[in-house]
């Protein structure tokens, strides 16, 4: 990704997206601190340059990382994530899945009883109006796996996946539905 960002500061490179799954691991952004780890067993845990705190990744998830290029678009980074949560929130609502955004709070939510459950989260870094980095979104994973951390650093909401909901669906139809509502906001 990062000879990617380079080759576009560069002018020699493309646009790129990759969709994929990753085997477990903690994910620490640049506001990630060490007293939100709780009990990582034998997950990975890796620091990474992007921004936000820790998350997990890892199979039953959809990894979606870019590199792309702002000075194309809009130049404006709140711009940029209201589009990543709009991106997310457009294709769950394709399986009838109602998300929301939450003020003060990146990501995308789904009400429940008590509050709110985070079923998508953003992650980005943005050099020379280059972003890169993602989105995940929980389609089928091991919620438990999240209890390692404090997501987000995040105390007074929960996660939840489309499983979770009680919406099955594979990825790949996922997939399909996330490159059209991609080429209608992008």
């Amino acid at each position: 990704m990062l000879s990617q960002v380079k080759k576009m500061h560069d002018g020699k490179g493309n646009e790129r997206i990759w969709l994929l799954e990753h085997n477990d691991i903690y994910t620490g952004g640049t506001s990630s601190k060490q007293s939100d780890l709780r009990n990582t067993k034998n997950i990975k845990i890796a620091n990474t340059n992007r921004g936000g705190q820790w998350t997990w990744h890892g199979p039953g998830q959809r990894i979606v990382y870019f590199v792309l290029d702002l000075n194309m678009r809009n130049k404006d980074v709140r711009w940029f994530v209201n589009k990543l949560e709009q991106l997310i929130i457009n294709t769950l609502l394709d399986f009838n899945i109602n998300s929301t955004r939450r003020e003060n709070y990146p990501g995308v939510w789904v009400p429940n009883a008590n509050g709110f459950n985070k079923i998508g989260a953003i992650g980005i870094r943005i050099s020379k109006w280059i972003a890169y980095h993602g989105i995940s979104i929980n389609i089928n994973p091991d919620l438990s796996k999240y209890e390692g951390i404090i997501p987000c650093g995040v105390t007074d909401a929960g996660i939840t996946s489309a499983s979770d909901l009680g919406y099955n669906f594979s990825l790949i139809d996922f997939d399909n539905s996330l490159a059209l509502n991609f080429e209608k906001l992008f």
